[in-house]
């Protein structure tokens, strides 16, 4: 039976699991970069958020893309309620694991989180895809990119390939098992390689990439991080879920590129 477990990170814990079900499969948390490398300059556009609730009190913490200057992508379990407001931070004090600058209450930019129309908590994977407005713009030379329609079914004949790859950034957790977690607040990446896609567990709407010593991967933390299209700025799908609790072997991504991710996309101003 496979364990689907999603990826964020409640603030102040280690590691927190919600159990959820789709037919002979149990649905639990989030993740974030292991065995990867740190990301520098890279990828600025990348940003760690807090879900705050009604009364500012934080809730968990993800990972999020910049895809314009007001509006920031990122997983729909990191918006859920009873998320009400999201902080955001882009700046060194967090890549650096340093605690201060405001974490976990006042980030470099607020703003208000959306979920997909579609998104279900209990079966969270099948529309996991949310953003943030901006309370002010984020003014920066790049943004990310969407992908264009179905741009990943290419990819469907490739599936195993060594060469096959996406850039996965975020700011999880470096490494996890029963006695040891390492949790920096430090932007990574990792270069995990496609493991399957348009069947299997994932369906349509998700793919499989690999998570080991050799290519590194995601864990807790690093929901709704991106994962780029090989070496380029083109968002192929946000850190979704895992399949254990200590983030090894595979990571589930949610796809971007299907029909009614890039329409409610639109409604928001971006396109790819």
């Amino acid at each position: 039976m496979n364990r689907i477990v999603k990826l964020a990170l409640l603030v102040g814990l280690a590691l927190v699991a919600a159990a959820c079900s789709r037919a002979v499969q149990d649905v639990g948390v989030t993740a974030q970069i292991t065995n990867g490398e740190l990301d520098g300059n890279r990828h600025p556009y990348v940003g760690l958020m807090v879900a705050q609730d009604a009364a500012g009190r934080p809730l968990w913490r993800c990972s999020g893309t910049l895809i314009s200057p007001t509006l920031y992508l990122t997983a729909g379990h990191c918006t859920e309620a009873p998320a009400a407001h999201v902080e955001i931070w882009f700046d060194a004090d967090v890549e650096s694991g340093i605690p201060g600058n405001g974490y976990p209450f006042n980030g470099d930019v607020g703003g208000t989180p959306y979920t997909h129309p579609q998104y279900d908590p209990n079966a969270f994977f099948l529309y996991d895809l949310g953003v943030v407005v901006l309370d002010e713009p984020v003014v920066m030379s790049q943004y990310a990119a969407l992908p264009k329609q179905d741009v990943l079914d290419r990819m469907a004949r490739q599936r195993g390939r060594q060469d096959v790859t996406f850039t996965a950034v975020g700011y999880g957790l470096q490494r996890i098992n029963p006695v040891f977690v390492e949790a920096e607040r430090v932007r990574m990446l990792a270069r995990p390689h496609l493991i399957q896609i348009n069947g299997g567990i994932v369906g349509d709407f998700s793919l499989l990439l690999s998570n080991n010593h050799s290519t590194g991967g995601t864990c807790f933390g690093d929901s709704g991080g991106p994962n780029f299209i090989g070496d380029t700025n083109v968002v192929g799908g946000v850190t979704s879920f895992g399949l254990n609790g200590n983030c090894g072997g595979t990571g589930g991504v949610y796809r971007v590129d299907r029909k009614d991710d890039l329409d409610w996309l639109a409604t928001f101003g971006v396109t790819p």
